[in-house]
Order: C-alpha cells, then structure tokens, then sequence
C-alpha cells in the first residue's frame, strides 16, 4: 500500500513544478505528516525530493528526474494499451499520435511486460457504432478536435430546424456517443454551455483567438447531465400503469429508464394483490403501447383509457389464437 503511494507521489511531481503538502495530502488521501514522512522516505531511497520553506513552499523533483516505467504490474501495463479507442482517435485525426505513444511506452516497459499490448489486443475491442448503419466521420471532425486541443474558437454554421446558425464556440470536448459525435461548448454571447453534433456543422474556422478554460468544467458530468435532460425532456405524456412484482422489476427494461426512475420513486403501497399503481412518463401512447406489451400480463395499464382498451383488443385477440377448442 506504501509503495504504491510513493511511486503515486513521485508521478505527481513529476507532472507539475511543485506541490504544496496539503495538495498532496489531497491526492493521495493521506494527512499533511504522512506527506511528509513519505517525502523523507523518497529522499533517502534516492528520489531528489526537495521541501522549499515558507507559506509559497512545497515539494518538488529537482536536477530532472523521471521515472521510468519499471513499476508496473502486468494488468496496470495491459490497461494502459485499452485506453485508447483506435476508431475514434482516427476520426480525430490522432491516430499517429496514439501509435507514437504505445511505441514509446512499450520502449520504456521491462522486457517481461513486451507482451502487453498484444494481450490487451486480444481480450478486449471496442466497437463504438450502433448495429445496423454504416458509421460515418463528421467531415469537420477533425477541424473541431484540433481546436478542443489548442483550446481556440471556432467560427460555426450550425444546420438547426431547417435553417443555419452562425455562432462563435469555445469548444470544451468531444464526446462519441452509439457512434455519433458530439462538441460540448461555451456560447460566449449566451455565457451557457451547450452541446452540438459533428455532422450539423456546415462550417467551422478556427480563430487566433484561445479561450480560457474553466477548470472546473467536468466533461462526463456535464454529458451525463445534457443526457439526462434529454432523455426526460421527450417524455411528454402519461400512461397509469397497475404492475405486478415482477413487473415492477422488469418495468426499467420495458421503458426508457428516466421515466421508470420517477415512476418506481413516486409509487404508493401494493394493493392485496400484491400489485402497485404507477405513473409512467413516456414520450406518446403509441410507443407506451409498444413498450408495455413487452411486460405482458404483469402490467395493467388503467389510463389512458383509449390505451386500455387498444390493450384489452389485443388481449382477446391473442385469447382467440391461443384459446383451445
């Protein structure tokens, strides 16, 4: 547990010029002595660890050092070749920069460890794209990546509701999701973070500009957040459902999970039949009729009542075809 957390401290170091004792304690979930304590051990096992004195002090590597990559365990060398998703580097125009670094960390792996990037190749791939359509790159792709990574506006033509908005971006990240590519941006005139997809870019110029970014932006938060509101925000109508046990637990299979989410939180007490009454947001009766005759007989659905009775239809039409003579 100690070494680990030593070679840890040693990496931090490493990538930034100095660290005061509490952010280090910070980091490696250890009090500000044990920082210190650790530092000393670094230092007498070889490792230029310096403590500069005063309020602005801290730690820090001096003469150069670097560590090289001969404390690795075998799962921690195969993770770092999974890491990567080769499609969507390419897609990005990274693919020579990736391959660069495999070969540079494989150079600096112990002879032992050669191997890992082909285990690693071998157990595991992933494929990003949706089943049944042929991916396609963003033809701007590219051109947006560069500037997520220079941190430079971008001049846009978006294609929305059938027409074309120009707007000035400060594009924070990129996100692949079901194989559609996505830019999480800043709307400067708007001071609002906003979320774009690739292919609806007719143009887009990056400026001399760089913008600042805001440290504080979490990129998975913010998506996992955007999606969220997208997925309830499509839920627009309401359908009463009465579910057994068992549909209760098989309900988020049969809706979208939002919906089921809100539904089983605001659920009451089970009836004598052991059954509770629901209400289930879903984006129209149509699709509610789909997804619901997938739950069969564990769910009743109580309104609305021209759903019920399309329900009950097809009840006694199944009743007839698999009724015995």
């Amino acid at each position: 547990m100690r070494a680990a957390r030593l070679i840890k401290m040693v990496l931090l170091l490493q990538s930034r010029p100095s660290m005061t004792a509490g952010e280090l304690a910070r980091e490696l979930e250890v009090s500000e002595r044990t920082v210190t304590r650790d530092a000393q051990a670094l230092s007498e096992a070889g490792v230029p660890v310096y403590a500069d004195r005063g309020r602005a002090g801290g730690y820090r590597l001096v003469g150069g050092y670097r560590t090289r990559l001969t404390g690795l365990a075998r799962s921690e060398a195969e993770a770092l070749f999974l890491s990567g998703v080769p499609g969507a580097l390419r897609e990005m125009g990274l693919e020579d920069a990736a391959s660069a670094a495999r070969l540079k960390v494989s150079a600096a792996l112990l002879p032992s460890l050669g191997d890992a990037s082909r285990t690693a190749a071998q157990r595991f791939h992933l494929d990003a794209p949706a089943w049944f359509r042929e991916p396609e790159t963003p033809a701007l792709l590219s051109a947006v990546a560069e500037a997520v990574w220079a941190d430079r506006c971008l001049t846009t033509r978006y294609r929305r509701d059938g027409a074309e908005v120009e707007r000035v971006l400060e594009p924070y990240g990129l996100v692949l999701k079901a194989g559609t590519w996505y830019l999480c941006a800043r709307v400067p005139d708007a001071d609002a973070f906003r979320t774009y997809r690739i292919d609806r870019f007719t143009a887009v110029e990056a400026t001399a500009a760089r913008f600042v970014r805001d440290e504080e932006f979490d990129l998975p938060g913010f998506w996992a957040e955007r999606a969220e509101e997208f997925a309830r925000s499509i839920l627009r109508a309401e359908v009463v459902v009465r579910l057994s046990p068992e549909g209760v637990r098989r309900l988020a299979y049969a809706v979208d999970p939002p919906g089921a989410r809100e539904a089983l939180r605001d659920a009451g007490a089970a009836d004598a039949d052991g059954r509770v009454t629901v209400t289930v947001p879903v984006e129209s009766e149509e699709v509610a009729y789909t997804q619901l005759m997938a739950l069969g007989p564990e769910a009743e659905v109580l309104a609305p009542e021209t759903l019920r009775e399309r329900f009950a239809r097809d009840a006694a039409r199944l009743g007839e075809l698999y009724g015995r003579p």
